[in-house]
C-alpha cells in the first residue's frame, strides 16, 4: 500500500505524524493543524501494523477505524 506521510512540529524538536492512503485528503477531523507533506507514495506492505521510523502503530487498524494513521503518544 502508499501511504501519504505528514508531520506537525510537537515540543522539543519532536514530531508527529500522520498516514493517508496515497492520493486521499486529510480527513477533516485531522485538518485543524498545520500538516506538512514529509512523503508522498510511500511504500508499506499491505499487511505492516507498523512504520517505525514515523512511530506509527496499529497502522491497518487504524486507517480502517479512522482513514487514516497516528504517531503512537507516549
Amino acid at each position: 500500500m502508499r501511504l501519504d506521510i505528514y508531520r506537525r512540529a510537537e515540543h522539543d524538536g519532536k514530531f508527529s505524524y500522520l498516514a493517508v492512503p496515497e492520493s486521499r485528503n486529510i480527513p477533516n477531523e485531522a485538518t485543524n493543524t498545520d500538516w506538512e507533506v514529509e512523503a508522498r507514495a510511500f511504500e508499506v506492505d499491505d499487511d505492516a501494523e507498523k512504520i517505525e521510523d514515523y512511530d506509527i502503530e496499529h497502522l491497518s487498524e487504524q486507517i480502517a477505524e479512522k482513514g487514516y494513521a497516528v504517531t503512537a503518544l507516549h
